[in-house]
């Protein structure tokens, strides 16, 4: 009787046994080192830019012909530009994570120009000795500029740059005001003015700052920009003085603006799951 039990119950031990392995599924590995789910920024596409600021200008100087000899040019004893406020847009191209390009148009806006001159006085009116002018003139400026960007790396939300750009500034002055009064307190001479003129410069500038990504399609812009623009045609003549010369000016900017880049937002990437492992019966 005793043989027969623990015989029953080895076959019955045998039996599972061999039923556990008929069902055996193997145990899917847990992933290490999953990578994380991110947001991807496009490295490269379409920008629209806007930029304001405020321009500290600082005029190389002026001159002009003296009398009916156009061969006597002399310079302004003093001439000054006055600061103003700058304005611009443009559309560019990111063309990868380190280089972008774009052409811009900014307005500066009136500037006012405080000159005078001295002399020996003219043959009429009151300044009939050693005589002292006064001169004054508003100028506006207009540029356009081709542009070109290196970007120096993303650090966090941060990417400093620097950049350079060519083109050209057409400079408006508005009509110059020229009094002149005797030295001695005499007197002055009439108000005579003198034409403005305008026309086409020469410019390059030069860039420095740092862009902050506020989301992945917009970014703020903040910098400093240097443009030189040549010099030019200024005033008229009228009444034994002129024509006049701008020698250029040059613009240091305090500038912050915001860039939109069209396509800048990638979709996120999620890592793909494994397949579950087929059941194996052996």
């Amino acid at each position: 009787m005793r043989n027969t039990l623990i015989g029953a119950l080895v076959l019955a031990l045998t039996a599972g046994v061999a039923h556990s392995a008929d069902l055996y599924q193997p145990q899917p590995e847990v992933p290490m080192n999953a990578p994380e789910v991110a947001v991807q920024q496009s490295s490269s596409g379409w920008y629209l830019r806007g930029d304001v600021g405020y321009g500290f200008n600082d005029l190389r100087g002026a001159n002009f012909y003296q009398g009916n000899d156009t061969s006597r040019k002399v310079d302004f004893h003093r001439s000054e530009l006055r600061d103003a406020f700058t304005v611009g847009g443009g559309v560019g191209y990111q063309i990868n994570n380190y280089l972008r390009t774009d052409v811009t148009f900014d307005y500066l806006s009136k500037s006012k120009f405080e000159g005078s001159t001295k002399g020996g006085g003219a043959a009429f009116g009151a300044c009939v000795g050693p005589c002292t002018s006064r001169d004054i003139a508003n100028m506006r400026a207009y540029s356009l500029l081709a542009n070109a960007y290196v970007d120096l790396g993303t650090y966090g939300y941060f990417t400093p740059y620097v950049g350079a750009g060519l083109g050209g500034t057409y400079v408006k002055w508005d009509k110059l005001r020229n009094t002149s009064c005797a030295d001695n307190g005499i007197g002055c001479d009439t108000t005579v003015e003198h034409g403005g003129k305008g026309g086409w410069r020469f410019t390059y500038a030069l860039m420095a700052g740092a862009t902050i990504d506020v989301t992945c399609n917009l970014k703020a812009d903040i910098g400093y920009r240097y443009r030189r623009v040549e010099g030019g045609d200024m005033f008229g003549y009228a009444q034994n003085g002129g024509p006049g010369y701008d020698k250029g000016f040059d613009v240091h900017e305090a500038r912050l603006g915001a860039r939109y880049t069209f396509g800048g937002c990638a979709a996120p990437y999620v890592p793909e799951e494994p397949a579950p492992a087929p059941i194996v019966y052996k």
